[in-house]
């Protein structure tokens, strides 16, 4: 009874870990923004160009995570504590005004700076829990999977994102707010510790899980590639559609809440148990949302005179959003690899949102003069969706329809793009 009993407890460990360091993420996010909005004009570019950097880092977090696979495991304990003890030094996260003076019409590169700065090791320390914790419960719990956890990871992440608003941002002035978070992150330092302590103890066992044993084997090429463009296109929709809406549809505070609700609630949805997700269902879903945008998009921009309401524009585009996400994150699940590749395939993730919001924040502005990037991915997510309809069909006729439903799709882009 005892072992269980403490079984039990380090589970509990592991869940609240992951739980509170995902929490910690998504309010990082917002504290520093409004410290920082009305130092760089409160325009969407900075909200993107914070968000770049959390994607940044949370890759490198994860790549952290990913080397540090590869030491003995009273090393990983060594080293990510240490981490946790220099985060810990380095608090309260409250930017120096200093930052603020000498601004310019591109302040991008200031505000990484000021960010890498004030929260940088923090926000460092908090992205590498995830995929840590979870290789330490594949260790100590041969025979679970582990993703479930990322599904917890991203309840605590929405949770985040919409207490601020309402319960966070009303009650406390920003000084409370960072002293707040600091003692959130005091009580994380500690639960991580213990999660790494139980970690290093815990034999290394190298049986299969209950995944299927051909995931045991190392994955191929197309899925790693796929790793990294399917959560790619769900970030570059998730900040074009949130630029789209925020600066064409109505600029409104907090808007982009809803956006970044509906991208974390895919994956909440996805990665929970594969009962959710339906292929073709969403998939169709997918396209017909997709295509709705499409057409209203060319008649509000064709000169037709005919107009939709606010509530109309922001459903029809937000919904194309989260049914493309279901798709992208849906199918990043059934890829999912065998827990041992754990690490690597949280890598591939976070590199693939790192590089949509790169594209979008740093590439489209000094490449296109309108939001052409919300239409490329508004295409290459019915090209996604129209493969998924069509994949795995045992009628190859079925299959060969998928040409001309793409070259349907590539000829509306065009079409739309002159």
């Amino acid at each position: 009874m005892s072992s269980r009993y403490a079984a039990r407890l380090m589970a509990v460990n592991y869940a609240l870990t992951v739980l509170l360091s995902a929490l910690l993420l998504f309010q990082v996010q917002p504290i520093i923004s409004k410290f920082i909005l009305p130092w760089f004009g409160g325009s969407p570019a900075v909200w993107t160009t914070c968000m770049v950097f959390f994607q940044t880092v949370l890759f490198a977090g994860y790549a952290y995570a990913h080397l540090l696979q590869g030491l003995r495991p009273r090393w990983q304990m060594l080293i990510h504590i240490g981490l946790l003890a220099l985060a810990v030094s380095l608090l309260p996260i409250v930017p120096s005004e200093a930052w603020k003076f000498g601004t310019t019409n591109s302040p991008t590169w200031r505000i990484l700076s000021l960010l890498a700065a004030t929260v940088g090791v923090p926000y460092f320390a908090v992205a590498a829990t995830g995929p840590l914790v979870q290789t330490w419960f594949a260790r100590s719990f041969a025979g679970q999977s582990p993703y479930r956890l990322y599904a917890l990871s991203n309840i605590g992440s929405l949770f985040g994102l919409l207490s601020y608003p309402f319960l966070v941002e009303p009650r406390l002035d920003l000084l409370r707010q960072t002293a707040m978070w600091g003692m959130g992150f005091i009580s994380f330092a500690i639960l991580c510790a213990l999660a790494a302590l139980c970690g290093s103890r815990a034999p290394i066992n190298r049986c299969e899980s209950d995944e299927s044993k051909d995931r045991a084997a190392a994955p191929d090429n197309p899925p790693r590639w796929a790793w990294v463009l399917l959560p790619a296109l769900a970030s570059l929709m998730l900040l074009a559609t949130t630029n789209h809406v925020c600066q064409d549809v109505a600029v409104m505070p907090f808007l982009w809440v809803v956006p970044l609700s509906l991208y974390l609630l895919s994956f909440i949805i996805c990665f929970d148990h594969p009962r959710w997700y339906r292929r073709r269902e969403f998939s169709l879903a997918a396209l017909a949302t997709i295509g709705g945008v499409v057409v209203m998009d060319q008649l509000i921009t064709g000169g037709r005179g005919v107009a939709f309401s606010f509530y109309q524009e922001i459903v029809l585009n937000f919904s194309a959003l989260f049914f493309l996400c279901m798709v992208c994150h849906g199918e990043l699940f059934r890829l999912r690899p065998h827990p041992r590749y754990l690490t690597s395939f949280y890598l591939s993730i976070s590199a693939g949102g790192a590089l949509g919001g790169l594209f979008v924040s740093l590439v489209a502005p000094r490449a296109f003069s309108t939001f052409l990037e919300w239409r490329f991915g508004l295409l290459a997510g019915g090209l996604v969706a129209a493969w998924v309809v069509f994949d795995g069909r045992r009628d190859s006729l079925l299959r060969r329809r998928f040409v001309p439903i793409a070259a349907g799709l590539v000829a509306v882009f065009v079409a739309l793009s002159t």
